[in-house]
């Protein structure tokens, strides 16, 4: 009888401890995923700016992002719905987000309006009614992405993305992680405005789509308008880029800190200082961070950008100095250990070739620069498939 107990005794000892056990398991913290969306791509330029295309900006930035997000983070995982030139359905960038179980969602677009209109600064946006007929027209344009997609009548059960009357379906829909979504939101614009120095357009709501079908916090960032030659300039420079996505990059910090701290009572994510110098002089919409950061390749072969190189220096030169004092659009870009500054991008030679005789004056050295796929590449052979295309238009 003796026996028997002992062994009872010990049956039930050996079952807590693999009761203990599991339960030391189930408390690990699951890992955080983030869906990064570059809107468009492939076939789909999106809005269409006179040097560049949205799909590359979004791209950019997208990846700039996630590489960010890697390097510091190794408790996120990061998944890219495109991380290249491809075109992606609507549809199939919510299903990649739903399939991973993702924590966020983050989709990437640059905004645009009509011809003739300046318009500036970044915006976020979650999913809801559009309550004026601009926030509807930033809906429509992105929505029509759907067009390209040959079944789209059969797979967004009829939804016209040019039609009013479609997006009442916006009206009654109860998104449970809305308040998560507007809260991420408004971190972004937060740091659109206070640390990348940037026009704040504010946190606003309409019917996306990609939105719609995500099954998480989500939201849909306007970098700027392309429509807008200063602020296309900026969204093409290494510098502009490289801000903007630090700003995302923070906002998540942030969010994530705040997510592991509700779960947990405690979060292990760290928020970097963010340093004076690491912010944008609001006159001249420059980055004093000379961060060197990835141009990403596109395919698009008509993608030649020239600049105007001005100078070179063994150390780096804020783009408020005075030594750049009258020019705007400052950008470098590093090569062998040296900074080079640059002004004036454009796809059209001619125009840089002004640029450069108007410049001349102040800097006597002055010479043109080209870039492919975001590499630099023999100018004269840039100015052969520049007069090519020329021709052939």
């Amino acid at each position: 009888m003796k026996h028997y107990k002992f062994y009872i005794l010990f049956i039930l000892y050996t079952l807590c401890l693999t009761d203990l056990s599991f339960g030391s398991t189930s408390q690990k913290t699951k890992e955080f995923v983030v869906v990064i969306d570059p809107g468009h791509g492939g076939h789909d330029p999106g809005a269409v700016g006179k040097i560049t295309k949205e799909k590359i900006i979004n791209l950019n930035v997208a990846l700039k992002l996630g590489n960010l997000i890697k390097q510091n983070c190794k408790d996120v995982k990061v998944i890219y719905t495109r991380n290249k030139d491809v075109f992606i359905p609507l549809a199939r960038r919510a299903e990649i987000a739903n399939d991973a179980k993702a924590d966020l969602f983050i989709s990437i677009h640059t905004n645009a309006v009509e011809k003739n209109k300046t318009v500036k600064g970044t915006s976020t946006w979650t999913l809801g009614l559009a309550k004026s007929d601009a926030n509807l027209a930033v809906a429509q344009r992105e929505n029509a992405v759907i067009l390209y997609e040959s079944d789209y009548k059969t797979r967004y059960a009829g939804f016209n993305p040019n039609s009013a009357e479609s997006y009442i379906i916006f009206e009654f829909m109860q998104d449970k992680h809305m308040e998560n979504s507007v809260h991420l939101a408004s971190l972004v614009q937060k740091q659109f405005k206070s640390h990348c120095k940037r026009i704040d357009r504010g946190v606003h709501q309409a019917g996306f789509l990609v939105l719609k079908e995500s099954a998480m916090p989500s939201i849909l960032i306007e970098l700027g308008f392309i429509s807008t030659p200063e602020e296309e300039r900026y969204l093409n420079t290494e510098t502009g880029t490289s801000n903007l996505a630090n700003g995302i990059y923070y906002a998540f910090l942030n969010y994530k800190r705040e997510h592991e701290i509700r779960l947990t009572g405690n979060s292990q994510t760290i928020i970097p200082e963010i340093k004076e110098e690491d912010t944008i002089d609001h006159s001249s919409n420059q980055s004093n961070k000379n961060e060197i950061v990835n141009v990403t390749n596109s395919d698009n072969k008509s993608e030649i950008i020239f600049k105007v190189q001005l100078l070179t220096s063994s150390t780096s030169i804020k783009a408020n100095d005075k030594t750049f004092k009258g020019i705007k659009d400052i950008d470098y870009y590093k090569e062998k250990g040296v900074f080079k500054y640059t002004t004036g991008a454009t796809n059209d030679y001619n125009i840089a070739l002004k640029t450069q005789r108007s410049l001349r004056e102040k800097f006597k050295g002055a010479f043109i620069i080209a870039f492919k796929d975001g590499k630099r590449i023999d100018v004269n052979e840039a100015i052969t498939e520049f007069k090519k295309n020329k021709n052939n238009n």
